[in-house]
């Protein structure tokens, strides 16, 4: 498995566990804790959850599938913005602690901007690294002025990742804010990598994934894994999606691959605003 590093030197996955729309139904939850399971016997021991995600139901999920096995994963979950003032925020952590059936929190990110000053929480996340709650905390959906205003806050410093949409079909990060994160050694981690599966209805990539011998939605991942400092946390609910998903790490794009890709999804040629699904 190849690993990235975050700026304590710590590293981690560039392949991980993503488990948004994980959870929410009974009836795959065998199917889904198998997936986990397997995506850790694979070394892809990052995953990805939140508060928000099926109001917790996620988290239990994850919970579940690292019974046991805690101290394989990175553990990354998120704090709702409305929850993000210095009390909300410890208190937040302390429920998806519960629904983890675990002591800490590897990662612990704002999952977007809200209304509360970034300085506030972040005095939060210090509290909560304190405890021995979190290891390490970061941001995510913030664009290129919000970064800014957080390394300009007190403790901003310690920012440890910014997680963004970024696929083939939305690369305005490229831009200026993959750039600068790269510059300050600082990773990005990818969600939707592959588009919720859309990327994989393009014609012009199965034609390259023909090539290959693999599926389109192994080519639309390799593409972001290409990346230097890009960690990409695809969703998979079956023991076969991840294995498909683990194989697109070993995936080498040509420059005549690349090259087609480009015409199909240009890079950004100026700023853009940031997007989120």
């Amino acid at each position: 498995m190849r690993k990235t590093k975050l700026p304590s030197g710590v590293a981690i996955p560039v392949l991980g566990q993503g488990t948004w729309y994980m959870g929410d139904e009974p009836r795959r939850r065998a199917d889904e804790i198998a997936s986990l399971r397997l995506g850790l016997d694979l070394g892809m021991t990052l995953i990805d959850t939140a508060e928000m995600y099926g109001d917790g139901a996620s988290e239990k999920l994850v919970g579940a599938a690292i019974a046991g096995r805690r101290d394989e994963v990175f553990l990354v979950s998120k704090v709702l913005p409305s929850n993000a003032t210095r009390s909300g925020t410890i208190a937040a952590c302390e429920r998806s602690l519960k629904r983890l059936g675990t002591d800490r929190i590897d990662l612990y990110l704002l999952h977007w901007r809200g209304r509360t000053p970034f300085a506030e929480t972040i005095a939060a996340f210090e509290a909560l690294q304190d405890a021995g709650k979190i290891r390490h905390w970061g941001v995510s959906n913030m664009d290129v002025d919000d970064m800014q205003e957080i390394a300009r806050a007190s403790g901003g410093a310690a920012m440890a990742t910014n997680q963004v949409l970024y696929n083939l079909t939305r690369r305005g990060i490229e831009y200026d804010l993959l750039p600068q994160a790269q510059a300050r050694g600082l990773p990005v981690m990818a969600y939707s990598p592959i588009e919720q599966g859309r990327l994989a209805e393009y014609p012009e990539i199965e034609e390259i994934a023909d090539r290959h011998g693999v599926t389109p939605a192994q080519i639309a991942l390799a593409w972001v894994l290409r990346q230097q400092g890009v960690i990409a946390i695809p969703k998979a609910a079956t023991p076969r999606h991840v294995q498909e998903n683990r194989a697109a790490l070993d995936l080498q794009l040509t420059p005549q691959d690349l090259a087609d890709l480009d015409d199909v999804f240009p890079p950004p040629s100026g700023p853009e605003s940031l997007e989120m699904i």
